[in-house]
């Protein structure tokens, strides 16, 4: 008998079974993939999923494991480039873009040196409930006969397609439909650092990673998604020819493919309730979003710390499932929500004039950029960032006559 089974070993399950083992529970992790194991993922962490990353003990083997640090942010809209540094978050400057194959493996090592036991290679395929409560899991070992599994407790952390999410009819709200189609691959050969493009309706990100290579994606509107999916190579160079041509010129004259094409149209926007009697949901499987602003592991981080905290609770004696529950919700809803809404509006792949104008002063005052890219990373306020106040002096700046000098200045740079 566990106090926890965690479905999913990723960036939600093994930070909650970590932290829970760490807390002297008996927790047991199960994932059909054996690790070290890729997986679909645009794989930015930003630093305020590093600065828990930190506060766990594991940041510097993340810093060890051979990715680059990066230190420095260029957005191009259009001909201006943005150049900037969120300011950093409780210490923590750098962010980094590790690949999954890396970072997953951190964290399983993690969990199980905690305590917890990992089972890999174990399909779940179904949920034990008892008089409505769920009491455990059933599955098998690959080549295995079915087992039954039990605990006090049962936590989805097994993606957008979570078999516990579904199994129980996890109730969704506030959902939206998908705005982009993204595709992805890996290059090596080129000087950059990160940098995102914004086109006509389309976007390209280019992240240095693992091996001395980069991640560069591209990304159109959903409506484009049959399109891109019927000639994904062909798409994708033509994407960046028009968006990023210096970038395509290096690709083609320095640049190697070494990895196949990755994507998927398949980007909805929901929260989900993230619990019922005897269950919860971490990460993705309670909460996803356009990854457009790279906040899925930030997120999925900050669901294992609060949601391990409920748990320890419940499991101690000292809370009420369903109050320490409810304020899990509660608190990843508000901690949330407003990245939720800056997220759905950049993935419409396009901007409003008062954006664009506000472009035109970031691209010369190093401070306000700082500031803009720390809407992601986790240290500007959505809310301070977008005020009427703060967007009306933007407004005004963009269009002061004595300004114009330094937005050419800025795009000549």
């Amino acid at each position: 008998m566990y106090d926890v089974i965690v479905v999913g070993a990723r960036c939600a399950g093994s930070p909650t079974a970590m932290l829970l083992a760490r807390m002297g529970h008996r927790v047991l992790v199960l994932d059909r993939a054996s690790f070290p194991s890729d997986t679909l993922s645009t794989h930015f962490m930003h630093q305020s999923g590093l600065a828990r990353l930190r506060k766990w003990g594991l940041l510097d083997r993340l810093e060890a494991s051979g990715c680059p640090p990066v230190t420095e942010a260029v957005w191009y809209y259009g001909d201006l480039p943005i150049r900037g540094c969120p300011p950093p978050v409780q210490g923590v400057g750098p962010a980094y873009a590790p690949r999954r194959i890396v970072l997953d493996k951190i964290l399983v090592d993690a969990a199980r040196e905690a305590g917890a036991e990992i089972r890999e290679g174990f399909t779940v395929r179904d949920l034990i409930v008892e008089d409505g409560v769920v009491v455990g899991v059933r599955g098998r070992s690959h080549g295995g006969a079915e087992e039954e599994l039990r605990a006090r407790a049962v936590v989805g952390a097994d993606g957008k397609r979570s078999l516990v999410a579904r199994l129980m009819d996890a109730p969704v709200y506030n959902d939206r439909p998908a705005r982009t189609v993204a595709y992805y691959t890996y290059w090596t050969g080129l000087d950059r650092g990160y940098e995102v493009y914004f086109g006509d309706e389309q976007q390209v990100a280019v992240m240095p990673t693992h091996d001395d290579a980069h991640l560069i994606v591209c990304a159109l509107p959903h409506a484009e998604k049959d399109r891109f999916k019927a000639d994904i190579e062909g798409t994708y160079h033509r994407i960046i020819k028009d968006t990023a041509p210096g970038l395509a010129t290096e690709m083609s004259e320095s640049g190697r493919q070494t990895e196949r094409f990755m994507g998927t149209a398949d980007l909805p926007f929901y929260y989900r309730r993230p619990y019922g009697a005897g269950w919860a949901l971490a990460g993705d499987a309670g909460y996803h979003k356009d990854p457009v602003t790279g906040q899925g592991i930030t997120d999925a981080f900050r669901d294992a710390e609060v949601l391990s905290e409920a748990l320890h609770k419940v499991l101690e004696g000292t809370g009420d499932w369903d109050e320490e529950m409810a304020a899990y919700e509660a608190r990843r809803n508000e901690e949330s929500q407003w990245l939720y809404e800056f997220t759905h509006q950049a993935a419409s792949l396009g901007f409003s004039d008062r954006m664009r104008k506000a472009f035109r002063v970031l691209a010369y005052d190093r401070a306000e950029a700082d500031s803009f890219l720390g809407i992601v990373a986790g240290s500007t306020s959505v809310l301070d960032f977008f005020g009427p106040e703060h967007m009306a002096e933007l407004e005004r700046r963009a269009e002061d006559p004595e300004d114009e000098a330094r937005v050419a200045a800025a795009a000549e740079r």
